[in-house]
């Protein structure tokens, strides 16, 4: 999908989309071939918040990706600076 830049929601909705219709699939289809619902489907290209990242990950594995933790381009905070 992308290196190891962050990705926002609308990104991820994005990229689902596009592949969802490179694929000439409908949400249902997809939404069926990722067992989840056909409005999680709807909500997650839309870019909707959602904390079902299990949910998310069954809809980006359909097309070979999943959400995972990535190194920061830099960290938002030093050690040292912690009390």
């Amino acid at each position: 999908m992308v290196d190891s830049e962050s990705v926002s929601l609308q990104e991820i909705g994005a990229f689902i989309r596009r592949r969802r219709r490179a694929n000439n699939l409908t949400q249902r289809e997809l939404s069926e071939l990722a067992n989840v619902g056909l409005r999680l489907v709807s909500e997650l290209e839309r870019g909707k918040p959602t904390l079902r990242t299990d949910a998310v990950n069954r809809v980006l594995a359909v097309f070979g990706q999943m959400l995972g933790v990535v190194p920061a381009p830099r960290p938002p905070f030093h050690i040292d600076d912690i009390p």
